[in-house]
């Protein structure tokens, strides 16, 4: 006679939703490893810009990229990579499609728009080959049909969403990934060194964590950041002379 644990099911069951969560976990750290060739190495997200025109100091880049994640990446970004996210999951793909436009729509500068399509077209095209799903290929037709521009943003909403990461920890990945751009673009530009660069990561946090907690929270009238200032160096910075990075 054989002695069955009643407790052996949810062992299992446990076990199983500890594997699922350790390889969204896995996933994200693969989308947003600075080795990942997406081509975010090729950004600074504006620095450069703020740079050229010496508007930014050691001490003033954590408040720079503060606000821009408060006023630009947050609304812009954040917002349409939560709502592609869901759309992928939910399989709606006109509104996968109208919140990568309306993204677009949203970047004022040429070299802005330029960097997000490049960028989203790279990354969905690796994520297609090394995550895979319906989600991936819907969204990937709809940029071959010129549907949808293929911004980085939303490429990653489906992205993570193909891959079941829950939309939070999706998000929140993805803002660090930017904010470890933003400081890689600042070490380059020589606003920082290497030791400075994780204690302005660190500093972050808190804003991440706003930031994610409001994007979660917008919909698609909502889309699309405002700052000015930014605009206006990236302005500069496409008609500068020499040019380390694309944005």
């Amino acid at each position: 006679m054989s002695v069955v644990d009643p407790g052996a099911g949810d062992a299992a069951d446990a076990a199983g939703t500890a594997d699922t969560g350790l390889d969204a976990l896995l996933v994200c750290l693969q989308l947003t490893d600075s080795a990942f060739p997406s081509g975010f190495y090729t950004l600074s997200h504006g620095l450069e810009g703020y740079a050229q025109a010496k508007a930014v100091t050691p001490d003033t880049l954590p408040g720079l990229l503060a606000d821009l994640l408060r006023h630009g990446v947050g609304p812009s970004d954040a917002t349409a990579l939560v709502l592609a996210h869901r759309a992928a999951t939910a399989g709606d793909w006109e509104l996968l499609a109208e919140t990568d436009q309306r993204l677009h729509a949203t970047r004022l500068n040429r070299e802005l728009r330029l960097a997000a399509t490049r960028t989203g077209r790279q990354l969905l095209d690796i994520a297609g080959e090394s995550v895979g799903g319906e989600a991936l290929e819907r969204y990937a037709a709809l940029v071959a049909q010129k549907r949808a521009p293929g911004c980085q943003a939303v490429a990653a909403g489906v992205a993570y969403a193909s891959a079941g990461v829950p939309v939070e920890q999706a998000v929140t990945c993805d803002l660090f990934a930017f904010c470890t751009s933003f400081v890689g673009a600042a070490l380059r530009l020589r606003l920082t060194d290497h030791r400075k660069a994780q204690v302005v990561l660190r500093a972050a946090s808190p804003v991440i964590r706003e930031v994610v907690s409001a994007a979660l929270e917008r919909d698609l009238a909502d889309l699309g950041g405002c700052v000015p200032v930014a605009d206006a160096m990236s302005g500069r910075h496409e008609r500068a002379e020499a040019r380390l990075f694309m944005s």
